[in-house]
């Protein structure tokens, strides 16, 4: 009789451990990248889409994008479409942080499921190879002469690229709340803008810009790591310029609201076993992302961190009242 019950366990086991394969072999997912393509939310979603297939994780995923206010639209558009959808995923990060503050948006974070932070990544700046500028200090000095006078290529109003830009007035003695910046929709319309000489330098992650950079058509100003990039061990950080600051770019992956228990573990566990993959190591060599990845409620605290942090940056520059 015992050995019968055991047996039956363990049969119970198996089955239930190949329920779980069966489960990540099934998934169809569907990850909404609210930016235009081309840019840093775009080419994780595409990365996803990848190694998630390719590694088996899952059955198939589409990537759709939603333009738009620092993701803000596409935000809307998954608190108000998605509710209770286990398939699909949304991809965010820092930029959303600030863009949410910044445009009054009447949607938030607290409106969806936090799965996980994913990757992080140093921001660059870059100049056109045939600007006078050559260094941080050259650009340093043209910004504390007339902060308005130094026009910014990067992302949305409010993220990450907007802050640094900022912030780097800050860091050299200028006034914050005259930087000249100019938004773009997508890293391509960024890099247009510089290579036909329409600003004076740009802003992104340096996975963005390093094709242009190893071409020779882009010259680095600084990075805003702590330490010099291991794939640009040429690019100097801006501390070694001669400016005090350091700013990391985050990413993350978030559920619609009203997800299931059981719907957010198996969200989590996929994402979980894709960060673990050779696959995505591969990714995060090549595009020179680190990887961040915090999941369960440690990263729910980190929103919550992060929200405050940003805000407060926001209004010490002026940016947000």
């Amino acid at each position: 009789m015992l050995r019968s019950i055991l047996k039956r366990g363990a049969v119970t086991a198996v089955a239930l451990a190949g329920l779980s394969t069966a489960a990540f072999a099934q998934l169809e997912l569907k990850i909404m990248a609210p930016a235009a393509p081309g840019g840093g939310w775009d080419g994780t979603a595409r990365s996803m889409q990848q190694v998630l297939t390719a590694s088996g994780i899952a059955k198939s995923v589409q990537v759709n994008n939603v333009n738009g206010a620092g993701g803000t639209i596409g935000l809307a558009q998954f608190v108000n479409g998605a509710k209770g959808d286990g398939s699909q995923l949304m991809v965010n990060g820092f930029v959303m942080v600030g863009a949410i503050l910044l445009n009054k948006s009447p949607v938030n974070l607290s409106q969806i499921t936090p799965i996980a932070r994913i990757t992080a990544e140093a921001e660059v700046i870059v100049v056109p190879t045939d600007s006078p500028i050559k260094n941080a200090k050259d650009l340093a000095d043209r910004v504390k002469a007339d902060p308005a006078k130094v026009t910014w290529a990067g992302g949305s109003a409010g993220g990450v690229d907007h802050i640094m830009a900022a912030l780097f007035a800050g860091a050299v003695g200028a006034d914050a709340t005259k930087v000249n910046y100019i938004p773009f929709s997508g890293g391509g319309e960024a890099l247009a803008a510089m290579l036909g000489g329409r600003v004076t330098a740009g802003i992104s992650g340096y996975g963005e810009f390093e094709g242009q950079i190893k071409a020779g058509k882009l010259r680095v100003i600084g990075v805003s790591s702590g330490s010099r990039l291991p794939n640009a061990p040429d690019a100097p950080t801006l501390k070694e310029g001669g400016v005090n600051l350091e700013v990391l770019n985050w990413r993350s992956v978030m559920a619609p609201a009203g997800i299931t228990p059981e719907q957010r573990k198996v969200l989590s566990d996929a994402i979980e076993k894709m960060v673990k993959t050779k696959e995505w190591a591969e990714v995060l060599k090549a595009r020179g992302w680190d990887d961040a990845y915090l999941g369960g409620a440690a990263f729910e605290t980190f929103l919550k961190d992060e929200d405050a942090r940003v805000t407060k940056v926001l209004k010490d520059v002026g940016l947000v009242k």
